[in-house]
């Protein structure tokens, strides 16, 4: 435990990543696994053609996903979360009003915006925790796994008795839990 925080602004904190972990995750699932039927759905697109809009949304999970670490070693984690989760809003709730070349900027930099978050979180939350590095590796990595996989039957079950844009534009919303942010303590830089 942090030497510096209670018990009980240990738990909050945890909690708190948690909350952004799962609006991270389950809005991820949604936009990775049906946003093929999506493009195909909304816009006429074909097979093939979708498969190549979600191969750059991917590509930009992925640039994300390593731009993330140096962002938070040079302006800390806590700056990186609170851009990353909140900051990625105003793309999420445009993006099921776009039309499909609007569509492909604003998912290329919804996944490079988000997907920078998760290595931030990590480290944030050794941070609060030290010595337990594999305990909060492995309560975090797991809990996104879970996470984005029951995000996908839920999101799969709620498009199959509305729409895909229906849940598109209900997901917009979730990154609006990184106002939680505003709860974490400030660590300090190393």
């Amino acid at each position: 435990m942090s030497p510096r925080l209670s018990r009980a602004r240990l738990a909050i904190s945890l909690a708190v990543l948690i909350a952004l972990i799962f609006s991270k995750y389950f809005y991820l699932a949604g936009l990775t696994s049906y946003y093929t039927f999506y493009l195909i759905g909304k816009f006429g697109m074909s097979v093939q053609g979708a498969q190549i809009h979600l191969f750059v949304f991917l590509g930009s999970v992925a640039a994300g996903t390593i731009l993330g670490g140096p962002l938070g070693d040079r302006f800390g984690a806590k700056y990186v979360i609170w851009g990353s989760i909140l900051g990625v809003c105003p793309f999420t709730i445009a993006l099921p009003y776009a039309d499909l070349f609007w569509t492909e900027v604003l998912t290329v930099l919804i996944g490079l915006i988000l997907a920078s978050a998760f290595s931030a979180i990590v480290v944030y939350a050794q941070e609060l925790v030290p010595g337990q590095v594999g305990l909060i590796a492995g309560l975090f990595f797991g809990f996104a796994f879970g996470v984005a996989g029951v995000g996908a039957a839920v999101l799969g079950k709620l498009a199959d008795a509305t729409s895909i844009e229906h849940v598109y534009r209900l997901c917009s919303f979730l990154p609006l839990i990184g106002v939680l942010t505003a709860l974490l303590p400030d660590l300090g830089r190393r």
